[in-house]
């Protein structure tokens, strides 16, 4: 015999909050659906242009999360070996040394720094690698490595330029006008180069270069320099004379100046005066071989001693 279950009926207060969420739930698709369709009509692509863009951004992720795993992996350095190792195959390997600029310096010492990139796949070359080793060499002031397709390596060197002989305890060193030491010469190969001598002199050579420039007439007359007391500058002419000239840049200038010009006037350098002091303020004094005392005279006008001498 069939049983009937009679549901309870559902409570007047029930049944009126079930329609009232109803229609709450109804109005807020509504006020949505309004929101979205004004902002659709205002955005410049139509609604099934957004769900594109929004699976390119998707996909976009996807591809970098694939990559970031990838490369956890060392996948993407497995692929650029093989890549160079697919070149070289072709050919796109070193196989030449192509060096320019070089005047002075030995070139084996260039090739030797970039032989080891010998039979090198192309994109293996490590540029600046070689171009910071050429850099290292005594010579080379400026370096710049680059690659000619399919199997060159063109190194163009800039050389310093030779500007002194630096004298060393037991030695002679070549310098540049920084004083960079540039090679050991010999004593024959030095002769007609500037002389620069006296402890600390090397790391002074480019402030006696500003004071040569003070004096252009006398610059080429200058055939050492002395640095005494690691103060000052004693200057000897290719007449053999000595010039003694005070301490400090301006006023070491200064003085060279007077007697630049002074020497214009009065023909100082090829007489008989072996060597001029002008560390005295205003005042030069000169020592004439043979006379037990040195004579002075004003740094700022002509002497007639001078010229009688």
């Amino acid at each position: 015999m069939a049983q009937t279950i009679k549901r309870k009926p559902q409570g007047v207060r029930r049944a009126a909050a079930t329609r009232n969420n109803a229609r709450k739930v109804r109005k807020a698709r509504s006020t949505t659906g309004m929101v979205v369709d004004a902002l659709m009509r205002w955005l410049p692509f139509t609604e099934e242009q957004l769900h594109r863009v929004f699976l390119a951004a998707i996909l976009g992720g996807a591809v970098v999360l694939a990559w970031f795993v990838a490369s956890l992996a060392g996948v993407p350095a497995l692929a650029a070996q093989q890549v160079a190792t697919l070149a070289g195959d072709a050919g796109f390997e070193v196989r030449f040394i192509d060096v320019r600029g070089v005047q002075r310096m030995n070139a084996l010492k260039v090739y030797n720094a970039a032989l080891d990139q010998k039979d090198q796949a192309m994109p293996l070359v490590d540029i600046e690698a070689v171009r910071q080793k050429l850099l290292q060499l005594s010579w080379v002031k400026d370096a710049r490595v680059s690659r000619r397709l399919p199997d060159s390596l063109v190194i163009d060197i800039v050389e310093r330029q030779p500007h002194a002989v630096l004298k060393k305890p037991g030695r002679l060193v070549l310098i540049d006008e920084t004083g960079h030491e540039l090679e050991p010469i010999s004593e024959a190969n030095a002769k007609g180069e500037l002389l620069i001598e006296g402890p600390g002199a090397g790391q002074q050579v480019a402030a006696l270069g500003q004071l040569l420039d003070a004096a252009p007439a006398l610059k080429a007359q200058v055939t050492g320099a002395e640095w005494v007391g690691n103060r000052r500058w004693n200057l000897t002419f290719k007449t053999g004379q000595v010039l003694a000239l005070p301490q400090g840049d301006k006023d070491s200038a200064d003085a060279l100046v007077s007697f630049a010009r002074l020497d214009g006037v009065n023909r100082l350098l090829g007489g008989k005066v072996a060597s001029f002091d002008m560390r005295a303020p205003e005042r030069i004094y000169m020592r004439i071989p043979g006379r037990s005392e040195a004579s002075s005279v004003p740094a700022t006008a002509p002497s007639e001693e001078a010229q009688q001498e």
